[in-house]
């Protein structure tokens, strides 16, 4: 599976809205968004235009595919897997999106950035139910324990992204003890509870075409 090995801040600003790619620079002065820097390329500048209802779909896709660290032909497998399912759709989509394990271990605290949660998993710091789990983009079940490895290195990486966050905001559908180092996926989230800013009924119509 590729990934995209570019700045990720090209992909703020041709989004025009934070996607926190970055960890703590994104809350920073310096941030490409706080200094209102144009979209990348030659045209990034030119005055904006109306756009036509297939752009609109494609940029809401892009935001929410881009805010996971994902690429195309992943996003629209995991889309084919929220179609079956029954429900909203869009919903389903966010809510397995969100039971990403390298997004729960993003969400924990256990690291600043998805992209930085993508490595812990994919570096062994993870344990999923007592057992190793080095795939980002496995689906946790509702009920399932995130540990962090017990060796040295792993905890004392967890520690320094959870000491870089100075005011952790773990969500209501997860819990997590700081002393062992571990969390717990208690439910499914809400649509209300997750926080994507993007239309996901404009992603479900794009597809759908």
């Amino acid at each position: 599976m590729g990934r995209y090995l570019g700045a990720v801040c090209r992909m703020c600003r041709r989004e025009g809205m934070k996607l926190f790619l970055k960890a703590g620079r994104c809350n920073m002065a310096k941030c490409p968004i706080e200094r209102e820097k144009p979209a990348p390329g030659m045209h990034g500048q030119r005055r904006a235009r109306k756009q036509s209802d297939y752009a609109v779909q494609l940029r809401e896709k892009q935001k929410l595919k881009r805010q996971f660290g994902m690429q195309e032909a992943q996003f629209r497998a995991f889309f084919h897997r929220a179609l079956q399912k029954r429900g909203v759709t869009g919903e389903q989509l966010l809510q397995m999106l969100e039971s990403r394990l390298d997004n729960l271990v993003y969400r924990l605290g256990f690291a600043t950035s998805r992209r930085a949660a993508r490595q812990m998993v994919l570096h062994n710091h993870v344990h999923l139910n007592g057992k190793r789990a080095g795939v980002p983009s496995i689906v946790v079940k509702p009920g399932s324990v995130i540990q962090v490895k017990s060796r040295t290195k792993s905890q004392e990486l967890a520690k320094r992204n959870m000491e870089a966050v100075a005011e952790p905001k773990i969500p209501a559908w997860l819990s997590r003890d700081d002393q062992n180092m571990t969390g717990q996926y208690l439910r499914m989230p809400t649509r209300d509870e997750i926080a994507p800013i993007v239309n996901e009924q404009l992603v479900v119509e794009l597809y759908s075409k």
